[in-house]
Parts: structure tokens; sequence; C-alpha cells
């Protein structure tokens, strides 16, 4: 369990309203949610759900078809506005398969957003930072000579999330981190992002259906069913939750649990 001090006042990322539509299909219907500074905030729904498409409308991949995002009360994103400087300065995403440029070397992959967004850098800073930024993950300096093909996947997981950090952003939003892992490398990935929250002192997202991630490095969860939050605690809270739908997704059931009422 994080053992971070989160002050409950101190909202870092607000979502009013998002709605989003593609077509004819309603993905999101009305999501509220507050997300305090420095808290990792975690969103378990069913697959298709909607959870990635929570967190593209966060860092500026989509645009919503109605309601708005905002961050320390300025809003960075609606249907007509995207704010994509200040997006793109403090958030940075760890993508479901790492999304590492194949063509690229562990090293360039890191000092890619370097290059793109501090053109002021001399090429000694950038691998300083490169290196910096691997011992954060727990990788040795002669990785970044290393192709994304080397890597296993928890390697490349871990790679893109040192990529994520490279700007020192104030928020990390994580996808499916520990989709096609096995059990010993998903405690690795998970401990690292306990490790992002309590060294960086960042705001994390993280979308999952992997409750044993879920429980670990969670100081609140967000249930997504129909389009709607319709639960958000504590673990504790999560976990004695009086919700059928939600009872149904933490334990696995294929039927809704009986003797149990709809909660908020």
């Amino acid at each position: 369990m994080p053992n971070v001090i989160i002050d409950p006042n101190d909202v870092m990322i607000e979502l009013k309203h998002l709605r989003k539509v593609f077509g004819k299909q309603v993905v999101l219907q009305d999501i509220n949610l507050d997300i305090r500074r420095g808290e990792t905030m975690v969103v378990i729904g069913q697959s298709g759900g909607g959870k990635s498409v929570i967190l593209k409308h966060m860092i500026g991949l989509l645009q919503p078809t109605g309601g708005e995002v905002s961050i320390d009360g300025i809003t960075i994103s609606t249907p007509d506005f995207f704010d994509t400087r200040t997006i793109r300065k403090r958030m940075g995403m760890v993508f479901q398969m790492g999304a590492l440029f194949d063509s690229m070397s562990t090293g360039e992959n890191i000092a890619f957003a370097l290059r793109e967004h501090n053109p002021n850098l001399s090429e000694e800073q950038i691998q300083n930072i490169v290196t910096e930024k691997l011992e954060l993950i727990n990788l040795k300096p002669e990785f970044r000579s290393k192709m994304p093909s080397e890597l296993s996947g928890g390697m490349r997981k871990r790679v893109a999330l040192a990529r994520a950090i490279a700007l020192n952003p104030e928020v990390i939003l994580y996808d499916e981190p520990t989709t096609g892992l096995d059990p010993i490398t998903s405690d690795v990935i998970n401990d690292l992002i306990l490790d992002m929250q309590r060294k960086l002192h960042v705001t994390s997202v993280v979308v999952t259906h992997d409750m044993a991630s879920a429980f670990k490095v969670a100081d609140r969860i967000a249930m997504l069913y129909g389009g709607h939050i319709i639960q958000t605690g504590t673990v504790d809270e999560i976990k004695n939750s009086t919700n059928p739908y939600v009872q149904q997704f933490i334990t696995g059931q294929r039927e809704l649990p009986t003797g149990l009422e709809d909660g908020d």
C-alpha cells in the first residue's frame, strides 16, 4: 500500500462531465473524477469499457465530445480546445505495449522527448539524463545501446517508463502496465510505480484490470461501468463495496452477487 501523505483538498486533475462518442457508440457518458496531487488513482473496469479512452483524454490524444479536463484548475481540453503545451510539459504516458520506437536504441528512445522539447540541451546533458532515468528504473547504463527487439516484455515496459519520466512530468499515466507479464515481472512494475510516486512525487493514474496490481499500488480506485464512474474509494472501501457490479468485477464472478444493493 502507498504511504505518501495526500491532501484530499488538493486536486491535480479534474474530469468534469466528460463524454466521448465514436460514431454512434457512446463510450463515456458522464465521467466525473477528481485526482489528488501526489496520489495514485487506479481506474478499473471491463475490457473495452473506456478506461484507456479516459487516459487519452488526459494526455490530449483524444478530444472530448462533451465536458472538460482540467489540471490545477486550468482547463486543458474541451470539445473546442486543446492546450497541448501544458499537456506535454506536465504529463508522461506509459502505453500498454510500451510503444517503443523499434528503429531506435533504448537510449535513443529515452532521449527522444528531450531532443524534441529541449533543443538547447547538449549531447552530454542528454546522455546524463538518460543514465539517470535508467538508474531510476534499476537498469545499468549499458542498456542504452540495446534495441527494443533485444528486450523482454518487462524490460520494454521499464524503458517505456524511463522515456515517460525523461521530462520530469508532474503526472504519469499508465495504460495496463502489467498486461502480458508474468506475476513476478508484474510485481516489479508495481514496485516501480510506487517508486516513481515516492521518489519523484508524481501524481499517477493507472488503468488496469489486474486487481492484484490495483490493490498494491492504489491510494484510491475508481470503477468504470456503463460509461460512468460508479464508485470511487480506498482499497478497503472498494474491497468492501456493496455495489454488485464492483464486487462482480473485483472477484471475477460471471454472475452478479446476490444480496447486495447497488452502490455509488
